[in-house]
C-alpha cells in the first residue's frame, strides 16, 4: 500500500503546521499501520481561506466545460490507482476485500458513479425563462438562474468514507464550489489519498480542493462549521451530532445537508415468503452493521414468529468473518474498540430489558484474539419501546417485533425518531408498495429491490436528515437560486 499521509491545503501536500502526526489502526488486527498528518486550528484556516479565496477570485464557479473535464481526470485518476486504494480502504475501515470490490459501496461502485455526474452536467439546464410578467405598471423579463452555493465544509463518516467523500465532493464541486473536506479520524487515508489524486492527476485549481485530516475532530470541526467563510455544511454522521452541527451553522445562517442515523424496519407481510425474505435479514452484517440504512428492525408476523427464529438460526449460520482478505464474507470488526464496546452494552441493555437472546452475544466470537468483532447477535421477543429498538447501535444487532397485520407493522416502523430506509415484502407486489408508500422514510426497498444508485436520491425523513445525497437532488444542494427581472 501506498497511503497519503499528508493534507491537501491551497494546492500543495504538506505537513500539519505543528509537525504532529497519529496512528492509523486496522480494526481487524489492532496494529498501527501508518501514521498520517494530525491538523490544527492553523491548518484549518489555511484551508478555509483557500478555499473562500478560490471560489471568489477564480472562475472555477462559472466554467462548466472545465469542471467538467477535470472531474473525468479525477475518475481517470482514482481508476489508475483503484487496486491500491482498495487495500488501503479495506486495512483502515476493516471492510472484507470483497465489498470494496464490484459488490460493494467501499471502492468501485462509488468510483463508477462519477459517471452520474459526467453525463448530467452537459445538460443541466443553468439559466431558463419564466416569461414576461407585468406588475406595479410595468412588464419585466424574467430569469431563473442555478449558481454555487460557495464554500463547502464536507464531513465525513468512518462506514463508507470513500463512498460518502465523493458522494459529496464531486456534486459540489460540480456544481462550482471549492471544497473543505474534514476525514473521520478513524479512516483518514480514504480522504489524503483522495487529495493527493487531485494534486497529481486533475487541473483542479488550487484551493479548489482541500483536504483535512485530524485526530481531534471537535476541535478542527467547530472551527470549520462556524467559520463565516463557509457557505455551507453537508454532514453525515450521527444525530446527535447533526443536531450541534445545526445549531453551530445556525449562528451564521449556513445552508446544512444531514445525513444522520436510522433504525430502519424490514417488514415481513404475512404473505411474503419467508424462505427468501429473510435472508434480507442477514443485512444487518454487512460490514459489522455500520451502516445508516442497514434495516436492523425485523417485524415479522405474530404467528410465524416461531418458524422465523428456526430459520433465521440457520441463516445466521451462513455468516462468516475474521478474514479481511476474503472475497465471499461481507463482515468484519468494529472500526475501533470504543464502537465495540458500545455495541456490547447495547447487548448488555436488551438482555437487562427483557429481550431474549436467540443468537450471538458472545464477547469472543470464533476464538478471534484480535480485531473489534461483535457476533451477530439476534434478539426476539422485542417491543418497540425498548432500547435496542429505538437507538442506532451501529453494530450486527437485530431486533425481531412481532407484528399483528399490515396497519399494525407500519405503526410500528413509523414509531421511531428515526426516517431513513426500510423494506416490506409480501407476494402482492400491489399490497407491498401500499405498505411502503405508508412508512415516513426517505429510502424503501420493495421485494428485494435496492435503491442504492448514483442517480436515486438519498436522505432520511425526521430526525435522519435534512435534504438529499446523488441524483438531481442531491446535486441541486450545493446551488443557489437567483431571479433576474430585466425591465421589458
Amino acid at each position: 500500500m501506498n497511503p497519503e499521509t499528508r493534507l491537501l491545503i491551497d494546492g500543495e501536500l504538506v505537513a500539519a503546521a505543528s509537525g504532529k502526526t497519529y496512528p492509523n489502526i486496522n480494526p481487524a488486527t489492532e496494529e498501527v499501520m501508518g501514521e498520517v498528518a494530525d491538523a490544527g486550528p492553523e491548518d484549518m484556516d489555511r484551508a478555509i481561506a483557500a478555499a473562500r479565496r478560490a471560489f471568489d477570485e477564480t472562475d472555477w464557479s462559472t466554467n462548466h466545460a472545465f469542471r467538467l473535464r477535470c472531474l473525468q481526470q479525477l475518475k481517470d485518476g482514482l481508476l489508475a490507482e483503484m487496486d491500491d486504494f482498495k487495500l488501503q480502504i479495506a486495512a483502515e475501515t476493516g471492510s472484507p476485500l470483497g465489498i470494496c470490490g464490484p459488490n460493494g459501496p467501499q471502492c468501485e461502485i462509488p468510483i463508477g458513479f462519477i459517471d452520474y455526474s459526467l453525463s448530467s452536467l452537459p445538460s443541466f439546464t443553468w439559466s431558463r425563462e419564466i416569461g414576461i410578467s407585468e406588475m406595479m405598471g410595468g412588464k419585466s423579463r424574467r430569469l431563473v438562474e442555478k449558481e454555487a452555493i460557495g464554500v463547502v465544509a464536507a464531513i465525513t463518516p468512518w462506514n463508507v468514507p470513500l463512498q460518502i467523500n465523493l458522494a459529496k465532493c464531486v456534486p459540489a464541486l460540480a456544481a462550482g464550489c471549492t471544497v473543505v473536506l474534514k476525514a473521520a479520524p478513524d479512516t483518514p487515508w480514504s480522504a489524503a489519498t483522495l487529495g493527493r489524486i487531485v494534486k497529481e492527476h486533475t487541473d483542479i485549481p488550487t484551493g479548489v480542493f482541500n483536504v483535512i485530516t485530524s485526530a481531534d475532530p471537535k476541535t478542527v470541526g467547530e472551527q470549520l462549521v462556524s467559520d463565516p467563510r463557509v457557505d455551507m455544511v453537508s454532514f453525515t454522521g450521527s444525530t446527535a451530532v447533526g443536531k450541534h452541527i445545526m445549531a453551530r451553522a445556525s449562528e451564521t445562517v449556513k445552508k446544512v445537508f444531514l445525513e444522520l442515523g436510522g433504525k430502519s424496519a424490514n417488514i415481513i407481510l404475512d404473505d411474503a415468503d419467508l424462505n427468501s425474505s429473510l435472508l434480507s435479514a442477514l443485512a444487518v452484517c454487512f460490514h459489522a452493521g455500520q451502516g445508516c440504512a442497514l434495516n436492523t428492525r425485523l417485524l415479522v408476523p405474530r404467528a410465524k414468529q416461531a418458524e422465523v427464529e428456526e430459520l433465521l438460526k440457520t441463516y445466521f449460520g451462513f455468516i462468516s468473518y475474521g478474514d479481511p482478505s476474503s472475497d465471499s464474507a461481507i463482515m468484519g470488526p468494529l472500526v475501533n474498540a470504543r464502537q465495540r464496546e458500545r455495541v456490547r452494552g447495547y447487548i448488555d441493555k436488551g438482555v437487562a430489558e427483557g429481550a431474549r437472546l436467540l443468537l450471538g452475544g458472545s464477547d469472543k466470537p470464533q476464538d478471534l484474539d484480535k480485531g473489534y468483532y461483535v457476533q451477530p447477535t439476534v434478539f426476539v421477543d422485542v417491543t418497540n419501546d425498548m432500547t435496542i429498538a429505538r437507538e442506532e447501535i451501529f453494530g450486527p444487532v437485530l431486533c425481531v417485533i412481532a407484528h399483528d397485520g399490515d396497519d399494525d407493522a407500519v405503526r410500528i416502523a413509523n414509531d421511531s425518531v428515526f426516517g431513513l430506509s426500510g423494506s416490506v415484502w409480501s407476494g402482492d407486489e400491489a399490497r407491498a408498495l401500499a405498505v411502503a408508500r405508508r412508512i415516513r422514510t426517505g429510502t424503501i426497498n420493495v421485494n428485494g429491490g435496492n435503491f442504492y444508485a448514483a442517480d436515486a436520491p438519498f436522505g432520511g425523513y425526521k430526525q435522519s436528515g435534512i435534504g438529499r445525497e446523488m441524483g438531481p437532488e442531491g446535486f441541486e444542494e450545493y446551488l443557489e437560486t437567483k431571479t433576474i427581472a430585466i425591465g421589458a
